[in-house]
């Protein structure tokens, strides 16, 4: 698999990641690098991101999970591999 191949992340945060922004920052830096799919609150208090992109544009996406916006506080980013969905764009989803 090349680096410009689209590939699909299944990525979940977890601590202070709800009413922080956290959402609206992801998916501004999502957008921005060419990345499709959706980020959504979970009931425990995390955040589940699905992403498909270029393993660069998805692995800066990780990078930028990790720091969140800057009220957020990161506990733990896990990120799995999965299959691709073919999202049209980025969406919020509450």
């Amino acid at each position: 698999m090349t680096t410009k191949e689209k590939q699909h992340l299944h990525i979940k945060v977890t601590g202070r990641v709800q009413s922080v922004n956290y959402r609206r920052h992801i998916s501004v830096q999502a957008m921005g690098l060419g990345i499709t799919g959706y980020i959504q609150n979970n009931p425990d208090g995390s955040v589940t991101i699905e992403a498909e992109g270029d393993h660069d544009s998805l692995r800066e996406l990780v990078d930028t999970c990790s720091t969140g916006s800057p009220k957020a506080r990161i506990e733990r980013v896990e990120v799995e591999e999965g299959g691709i969905q073919h999202f049209d764009d980025f969406r919020v989803r509450t």
